[in-house]
């Protein structure tokens, strides 16, 4: 209602504060939860992203005039009454008692940040979340505007957003199981492979159908590839390390995704669509350089 775009933007960086601690939830539910099931509590929280994916479009689609004339004012509103809810359900939250008792008497064995994160195990794995997700934002953030440059409608573009991210979030529902039987390494490279074969299809050609694949094995890589990734991040720290782990970690990886759509808008209007997903190859090889260095020190560990 102001016409302010730096009211707007500190708006956004508002929401972005609220994100992160959204954010850490994966994390919580993984310092929460049993050994053997922590890969897929970090996979049950992720999958709560199917609901955004269903109500999040029509959210947006029914309260963008409510406020009219002020376009999708009313949506930005939304988030209120949505964060009340979240806020309510989260005060019947009880963390586990042990569990804070554990985390208090273990506090003075924390080890220095510099030695968590120069592990091999959490380099790899910081490779790979960086990796998995910022492909991710990058390819997606271009996609849309690509669809709408090679003459398709915008309705088009949105479906195919949606197709992506249901298949972000739709197999969260298994990954953690799928995690627990093979080992995060194997389905982490699997995701990889899947964002390969993103790449691979978008290059192939410009119709609907391969815009709408690519973006759906995006979605599918990205889901492997970060849940795989995080859970080996989970399994690197000491609970008494957890907050200073994660929030390097995270600080990290965001910083990393935020330039990645920046980038990823300049790279599509100074070289096109192509150029994007060329990207993807060599951003995939250093993850899988990541991988395989850390299969090597395991091997002469043993």
């Amino acid at each position: 209602f102001q016409a302010s775009f730096w009211l707007f933007a500190f708006g956004l960086c508002v929401i972005g504060v609220g994100g992160a601690f959204v954010q850490q939830f994966r994390f919580a539910a993984a310092d929460n939860a049993p050994p053997q099931f922590k890969a897929r509590a970090i996979s049950f929280v992720l999958a709560g992203g199917i609901v955004t994916a269903i109500l999040g479009p029509q959210i947006v689609i029914y309260t963008r005039e409510l406020l009219a004339p002020v376009m999708f004012a009313g949506s930005f509103a939304s988030i209120l009454p949505l964060a009340a809810v979240g806020a309510l359900i989260l005060s019947f939250l009880r963390v586990s008692s042990t569990t804070n008792t554990v985390t208090e008497t273990a506090a003075s064995d924390g080890r220095p940040l510099a030695e968590i994160v120069t592990q091999p195990r959490f380099v790899a794995a910081l490779f790979c979340t960086v990796g998995s997700y910022a492909l991710m934002s990058f390819v997606m953030t271009g996609a849309p505007l690509a669809m709408v440059g090679c003459g398709l409608s915008e309705d088009d573009a949105t479906l195919g957003i949606s197709w992506h991210v249901m298949a972000m979030f739709g197999p969260s529902f298994f990954t953690g199981s799928l995690i627990h039987r093979f080992g995060a390494e194997r389905i982490l490279a699997t995701g990889l492979v899947l964002l390969i074969g993103c790449a691979t299809v978008a290059l192939s050609g410009l119709h609907l159908w391969q815009f709408w694949t690519a973006l759906i094995l995006l979605g599918l890589g990205w889901n492997f590839g970060f849940i795989g990734a995080t859970a080996m991040v989970a399994a690197s720290y000491r609970p008494s390390e957890k907050s200073k782990v994660q929030g390097f970690h995270d600080f990290v990886l965001f910083g990393s995704v935020a330039f990645s759509s920046l980038m990823s808008g300049a790279i599509y209007n100074a070289w096109g669509w192509t150029m994007l997903n060329w990207v993807v190859f060599p951003v995939v090889a250093l993850c899988f350089v990541a991988l395989g260095t850390l299969r090597m020190v395991g091997s002469r560990e043993r």
